[in-house]
């Protein structure tokens, strides 16, 4: 088949699917009672959190939305494993079923509750038995556009990012992906679901088939941003539009968060590279770390990767656990910033509570003492004011399915702002950009 022809193609079999779901979105964006506002609930030593309920925001999203990439998402989905409507169905069921997990009590959706935006809400999440990972959920939501997945990218599809999880004793504690389609292998619904889907019974690669293609339907945008960039000039307020210009030119954000530094990217917002931006290198000694990893995980073992990763605190890391490279030494993936508003706590150790903290972390160019900090890092010198336009153009990115949420949380960031700053420096910020020390020997 011809690329164009497969384009061609692809995009049918997501409109398909998408469309039919076009009455979700509608139905979600009037939801209030299922919005998940505030901190999640404290949990007990040992307890695991409450599963999510599916509910409207768990449904596919249409393709019917301003900014929607019709070209790029049709390129993302694998031949191997088309959206249909069966596949789709059977994947949302996986994916809020606690059964995969080693004592029942933790699903996909545990980390990842629709109501948050597909995050939950932690600095750090917290899977069976209560015990807590080293690293931050990131959303869901448009994880079908990264060309890596994880923190540290250290597999490339969704459907190795679902096996993973299932089996990570932190997380959801299965022996095996074996042992958690066995737990559903005789229900009848799902003979007939994975018959429907797949034209076959339970099995272990269909399974996790069904949860990628269900996360490939997870597509969020006609943000107010969208509808400014398709000519809505009334979309965004003035301090967004002024926050977008300092997003691309003086507060740098472009160099990490667009596809190409020379071109603006209204899209997926990610160089889908890794960085070591300063974010909690400092608290670990990461050279003995990094030499422990070189002894203790072959280049390759993804198992035993994926344990450093997310349950010790060889996790600090980052890239470096994947490709043993000095240079990846505590960089992690640029995430895509569309609904950061309702996606905090920030970064991959989930260390910023708000919007303001994380402009702040980059205006001072935080991590001077960092040997491996990323070369652009440096101080900004944004006012006060300019920093709040940023954070205004940041908000504009929210979907509208999560506006009641957003506006929530733009407030309660807003007031915590104006009495807890701790990662402003204004002397730094406006100060010249410090020498970085050489790295110490391995």
């Amino acid at each position: 088949m011809t690329a164009n022809r497969w384009t061609a193609t692809s995009l049918t079999a997501v409109t398909a699917v998408l469309s039919v779901c076009l009455y979700a979105v509608v139905a979600a964006s009037a939801v209030s009672e299922d919005v998940g506002i505030g901190p999640p609930p404290a949990l007990a030593p040992g307890q695991a959190p409450p599963l999510p309920n599916a509910g409207p925001l768990a449904q596919p999203r249409s393709q019917d939305q301003v900014g929607f990439p019709s070209a790029l998402t049709a390129s993302v989905i694998p031949p191997a494993s088309p959206l249909t409507p069966a596949t789709v169905a059977l994947g949302e069921k996986l994916f809020f079923d606690s059964r995969l997990s080693g004592d029942g009590t933790v699903a996909c959706a545990t980390c990842h509750d629709p109501a948050r935006a597909f995050t939950d809400g932690r600095p750090t999440s917290v899977g069976v038995h209560g015990l807590v990972s080293q690293r931050n959920a990131p959303t869901v939501l448009n994880a079908l556009y990264n060309k890596t997945q994880f923190w540290d990218g250290r597999v490339s599809t969704l459907e190795q990012q679902a096996a993973l999880p299932i089996t990570n004793s932190f997380e959801m504690g299965s022996a095996s992906i074996g042992d958690a389609v066995a737990k559903i292998a005789g229900d009848n619904d799902y003979q007939k679901q994975f018959m429907q889907a797949f034209g076959r019974g339970v099995n272990e690669q269909d399974m996790l088939r069904a949860i990628a293609t269900y996360e490939r339907t997870l597509v969020s945008f006609d943000s107010p941003f969208d509808h400014f960039i398709a000519g809505d000039k009334n979309a965004i307020g003035e301090p967004a539009k002024r926050g977008w210009e300092l997003f691309n030119t003086k507060a740098r954000c472009n160099l990490c968060h667009a596809l190409t530094d020379k071109q603006r990217d209204v899209t997926v917002f990610t160089d889908n590279d890794f960085h070591n931006i300063g974010i909690g290198i400092l608290r670990h000694h990461v050279v003995p770390l990094a030499q422990q990893a070189e002894r203790d995980l072959a280049q390759g073992n993804l198992r035993a990767i994926d344990d450093a990763a997310i349950e010790s605190e060889i996790s600090a890391l980052g890239r470096f656990l994947v490709t043993k490279k000095q240079n990846d030494l505590a960089s992690f993936k640029t995430p895509d910033v569309r609904n950061i508003l309702v996606t905090g706590p920030y970064f991959h150790d989930g260390s910023m509570q708000t919007l303001w903290d994380i402009v702040d972390h980059y205006n001072k160019g935080d991590g001077v003492a960092d040997p491996w900090l990323d070369e652009d890092m440096q101080p900004l010198a944004l006012t006060e004011p300019e920093i709040d336009d940023l954070v205004a153009f940041l908000a504009s990115l929210t979907s509208p399915q999560y506006k009641e949420l957003g506006d929530k949380e733009y407030a309660r960031q807003l007031a915590l702002s104006k009495v807890s700053r701790p990662q402003r420096d204004t002397a730094r910020a406006f100060g010249p950009k410090p020498p970085r020390p050489k790295p110490p020997p391995f």
